[in-house]
């Protein structure tokens, strides 16, 4: 059963009465269900969480929990995909609220994706190996799987792009075209080796000599939250907090990140503001959430948004404590609600995909 209007009285409930219907009927579900938190979501629903995580870790543990009937993947819909490619036949995964979707995943469609591959091999003989980040459709990594190419996250990148250097003359990375630039980069490679796909663009807005010249071509994708913060948000935070350090997401804009003191992935940011001293100072370019966790949880550090506008991710904030309600109530009642469910084919060519990217890795 796909998603309706959420009930009203599961509206009309207090905050204390919904947390406690919650608490209620996940004791009573016990270990036949885990309950995955992806770092962005609110404070009201990643309480109930058994593990927090970025995308790819969360669905790693939860194929690890054979025992789990139900997987309630507390995110957006591509990491709940990611997390039924992975899992047993016999686990369902549960997405509280069908439109928590993902701006920057919808920004490659694959059809989109296939006229741009049939495009590059009319213009260049050389081989082309495509990279899609972990923020794409299970189709996007299919497509990869089938043509030779991996998956990355943002941890990763580096050690992917290598891989696929290693093994072609160019490299195709989807959907993010600002963590593609930055790890090229970050690589040694100079910007003028880089060029954007526009799907929606001949030749995706460029010539066949700029192709034939490119060494790597990024798909004209991005995260609304992450490309929301500027160079002069940096400036900014600098100026009013003198010896402040900058930490920023590769999502983020390349003028940003190499504005920066330091730049990596969620975990990375966790790791590097909760293991800094007491006393120091920090300003995250990333999804408000996890910047006002880490600042309740971290009170001897100052840690405030690189934005104070505050950048929270619109689709992943839709999940909310009654919608989790609504779903644990339904599968202790027998009614998988929402259940995301990847066809077995395209299930197939991205695991190949996203095996790869765990050989390269490992």
């Amino acid at each position: 059963m796909l998603q309706t209007i959420l009930p009203e009285q599961f509206g009309e409930l207090t905050e204390h009465e919904t947390d406690a219907r919650i608490r209620e009927v996940r004791e009573r579900l016990g270990r036949r269900l885990v309950i995955l938190g992806h770092h962005y979501q609110r404070d009201e629903v990643i309480k109930f969480a058994d593990v927090r995580g970025d995308s790819f870790k969360l669905a790693e543990w939860a194929a690890n929990r054979k025992d789990a009937e139900y997987i309630v993947f507390c995110g957006v819909h591509f990491m709940a995909e990611s997390a039924d490619i992975l899992s047993s036949a016999n686990q369902k995964v549960v997405l509280p609220d069908m439109s928590a979707g993902c701006s920057m995943a919808d920004m490659a469609a694959i059809d989109q994706v296939e006229t741009c591959w049939n495009d590059l091999a009319g213009i260049t003989p050389e081989k082309i190996v495509p990279i899609t980040y972990m923020n794409s459709a299970a189709n996007i990594k299919a497509f990869c799987g089938r043509n030779g190419g991996a998956v990355c996250t943002s941890s990763n990148a580096s050690a992917v792009m290598r891989w696929a250097l290693d093994r072609g003359d160019k490299v195709l990375f989807l959907p993010d075209q600002h963590l593609g630039r930055n790890t090229a980069y970050a690589l040694g490679y100079r910007l003028d080796e880089m060029m954007v796909w526009d799907p929606y663009e001949e030749l995706g807005g460029n010539t066949e000599s700029e192709v034939s010249a490119a060494r790597f071509i990024l798909w004209k994708g991005h995260c609304s939250v992450h490309q929301r913060f500027l160079p002069q948000h940096v400036a900014e935070v600098r100026a009013k907090h003198p010896g402040i350090r900058v930490i920023a997401h590769p999502e983020c804009r390349f003028e940003v990140t190499r504005l920066s003191d330091d730049v990596g992935s969620t975990e990375h940011i966790i790791k590097r503001v909760t293991e800094a001293p007491a006393g120091s100072k920090w300003a995250i370019g990333t999804e408000i959430h996890l910047v006002n966790r880490l600042r309740n949880e971290n009170p001897d550090r100052l840690i405030i948004p690189l934005d104070d506008c505050g950048c929270l991710c619109s689709t992943m904030f839709r999940i909310d404590a009654p919608h989790l309600l609504w779903t644990l109530e339904n599968l202790f009642e027998g009614r998988v609600v929402n259940q995301i469910s990847v066809l077995p084919d395209v299930a197939a060519s991205a695991r190949i995909a996203l095996n790869r990217m765990l050989e390269i890795t490992n």
